[in-house]
Order: structure tokens, then C-alpha cells, then sequence
């Protein structure tokens, strides 16, 4: 039986569309559009189409984009001057800084300088302590795609044998902590485990942010497990890949998500569905996507 394929570009249109009801009954009642603020520092490439797709994604479901692009060589006070003048601005609702920032500038002082409750990735530290301790808050997106992938395929997770591959603040921990809170039995494997081929093929669920090209291949995989690839590469004579070799371990999983189409789309959904939440508490409206 060919493995069930997560598609996170379907699910994504569908809590989109959600979004946008849920916004135009907002302004209907008078009350201004959600906005999200992008903060973006230097010219990486990789980084100017993650915030294109931001903003193209704001525009579908009726929210506001301040962009704001910044010279790679800001200082750290004046990109601090700058977020909080984006903290302070009524109209933004939630704010995302866009990483990589340069090496010359502390990315952890200052996500401390954002405020928590505009944190639209859920970074700073007090949203990540909350997710510690299971508290409401904003919930790191690319985590937070994953748990709503697996909720929309109904794939159980309690007592589930479950591996995530990275351990990034940006990724790998929050995915832990998540599955953790869905009473999974949870394993993080990193650059200094030791055999993680074995790991891999001991877990019924493997998560894998390692940052890595096909790192996961036949080899890691027990069949029957599901696999979710977070990681995307572009391969040097064209074509996009991720942390998991696709078609060495399609046949064995009973579900995969694929690259590009799976994991990614919901990235930029999640980050929207923070940001609407952040409006939606200013304004007393009811939550949006209750459940996710």
C-alpha cells in the first residue's frame, strides 16, 4: 500500500480560507484588518522569497503586511529602535523577525527585545517557557504545521514511539515539547547522537529537522512508520529536496510528507493563524481555528 501523503498545501488553502471568513466578519463589524510585520535584515536570497510568500500569503486572507527591509550592516541598537517602534505600533498585530539575520547582530537579544505578546513565531523566551509548562500563548509555526498535519491525517500520537532529528530552538525543541503534550514518547536525536540509524528505525513517528540534504534514508526507517521531512535544500543542478530521501522511504512509510508541498506551506499558515489569534484577543472576538 503506497504511503497516505501529508499535504500541507491543501490543508494550508482550507485554514486560509477559514482565516479570511473569520477576518472579513471582523471588518464587517468595523473593526480594522489583523497586520503582520516582517522584519527582514540583509539580502539573503532564501530569506526574500520566505517573505514574499509571507506577504502574498497576508494578502489572500485579508491581513496587512509591514514590511520592513533593513541594510545588512544595522547596527544592533538601531535594529532594536526599529522593533520596538513596530511594538508600539497599534496597527501590528504580530511581528516576525526574519532569520538569518547577520552575523553582527545578536539574533537571541533581540528576539528579547520583541514583544511577547506580538511574537508571531513564538521565540521569546517567556512563549517558549510557556510552551514549557502547556500555557496559552503563541506556538512556533513550523512545530505548530507539523502537530496540524498530523491532527488533519488523524494519525495518533499517544504512547507513539516518536523521534524528532534536531534540536534548534527554531524547530526541533518546541517539536518535542508539542509531541510531549500529545503524550507521545519522545526521543531527540542531534549531530552528537550515536547511532541514529538505529534511533530512526526504533520510532513509529520521525521528525527531521536536521538541516541536512537526505540524511534519512531506507536505512532509518522501520516500515509502517511516518515520516516528516522539515528540512528543504536546493539541489545544485536544480529541483528542491529535503532532510529525508523521498523515494528511498515512500515505500516504506505509511505516511510522509512531501518537499516542497508538505510541511513548508504550513509554516507560513501557522504564522498567519498566530498573527489573526493576536488580533482576535485585542478585538474580544472568539479563536479562530480552536483546536490547532
Amino acid at each position: 500500500m503506497a504511503a497516505q501523503r501529508l499535504d500541507g498545501r491543501l490543508l494550508a488553502a482550507q485554514l486560509e480560507s477559514t482565516l479570511a471568513a473569520f477576518i472579513a466578519a471582523g471588518l464587517s463589524k468595523g473593526i480594522r484588518p489583523p497586520g503582520l510585520a516582517v522584519l527582514r535584515v540583509g539580502n539573503d536570497p532564501a530569506s526574500g522569497v520566505y517573505v514574499a510568500n509571507k506577504e502574498k500569503a497576508c494578502a489572500r486572507i485579508g491581513a496587512i503586511s509591514f514590511g520592513c527591509h533593513l541594510p545588512a550592516d544595522i547596527s544592533q541598537t538601531e535594529l532594536e529602535a526599529e522593533l520596538q517602534r513596530l511594538n508600539k505600533n497599534p496597527a501590528v498585530d504580530g511581528i516576525l523577525v526574519q532569520l538569518p539575520v547577520p552575523a553582527s547582530i545578536n539574533d537571541r537579544a533581540l528576539l528579547q527585545v520583541l514583544d511577547p505578546a506580538k511574537d508571531a513565531d513564538g521565540l521569546h523566551s517567556l512563549n517558549l517557557g510557556r510552551l514549557l509548562r502547556g500555557e496559552p500563548g503563541p506556538r512556533s509555526c513550523t512545530p505548530a504545521g507539523v502537530m496540524a498535519l498530523l491532527k488533519e491525517a488523524q494519525i495518533p500520537l499517544e504512547g507513539v514511539r516518536a523521534l524528532v532529528v534536531g534540536r534548534s530552538i527554531l524547530v526541533g525543541q518546541p517539536m518535542a515539547l508539542m509531541l510531549q503534550q500529545a503524550n507521545a514518547t519522545v526521543t531527540v536525536a542531534h549531530s552528537r547522537s550515536l547511532d541514529l540509524e538505529g534511533l530512526c528505525r526504533n520510532a513509529e513517528l520521525v521528525v527531521v529537522a536536521a538541516g541536512r540534504p537526505e540524511l534519512i534514508g531506507a536505512a532509518h526507517i522501520s516500515p509502517g512508520a511516518v515520516v516528516v521531512d522539515v528540512g528543504i535544500h536546493r539541489r545544485k543542478q536544480g529541483g528542491l529536496v529535503g532532510d529525508v530521501k523521498f523515494e528511498e522511504v515512500e515505500p516504506l512509510a505509511k505516511a510522509i510528507t512531501p518537499v516542497p508541498g508538505g510541511v513548508g506551506p504550513m509554516t507560513v499558515t501557522m504564522l498567519l493563524l498566530n498573527t489573526v489569534r493576536m488580533w482576535a484577543q485585542q478585538h474580544d472576538l472568539s479563536e479562530p481555528c480552536a483546536g490547532l
